[in-house]
């Protein structure tokens, strides 16, 4: 619908100044067994495929609904705790597909560093909306080094 569409992109306009103000980093789970780093000392997984790195935000669960996640077919039992996230992206930012891994490798404030050094994981793909202004995905938080 072109005439909301053009009612819609000052909205656009604002979300992207005011609040896609960090740099997130979206990539598909690396895949094979960890190698030796000789300089680290430490067993690292290969990188992921980095589906997408730009403007985004990683907003926390505060004020937000509540999201009931169950077991997906390879789990056997509901995870300890879930940490509800969403990830913000720009309309023309890649999808991210389910158990993509999202990181913030840079913040707008450098005295507010709390999302440096965490990873999340996509739960489901972007939402899709009939009317939409910004990309959400639901994440959840990793608690395990490998997904870092």
């Amino acid at each position: 619908m072109a005439g909301l569409d053009e009612l819609l992109s000052s909205a656009v306009t604002w979300i992207s100044t005011n609040l896609l103000v960090d740099t997130v980093r979206i990539t598909l789970p690396a895949t094979g067994a960890p190698v030796y780093n000789p300089d680290t000392g430490q067993n690292e997984y290969p990188p992921g495929e980095v589906l997408y790195e730009g403007p985004g935000a990683v907003l926390g669960d505060a004020g937000q609904s509540r999201i009931t996640v169950a077991p997906d077919a390879r789990q056997m039992w509901v995870g300890e705790t879930t940490s509800h996230y969403r990830l913000l992206t720009p309309l023309t930012a890649s999808i991210a597909p389910k158990d993509a891994i999202v990181i913030v490798v840079a913040v707008h404030n450098t005295a507010n560093v709390a999302l440096l050094g965490r990873s999340w994981t996509c739960q489901d793909p972007a939402h899709a909306s009939t009317v939409e202004v910004v990309r959400t995905t639901p994440l959840d938080q990793n608690r395990d080094a490998r997904s870092e």
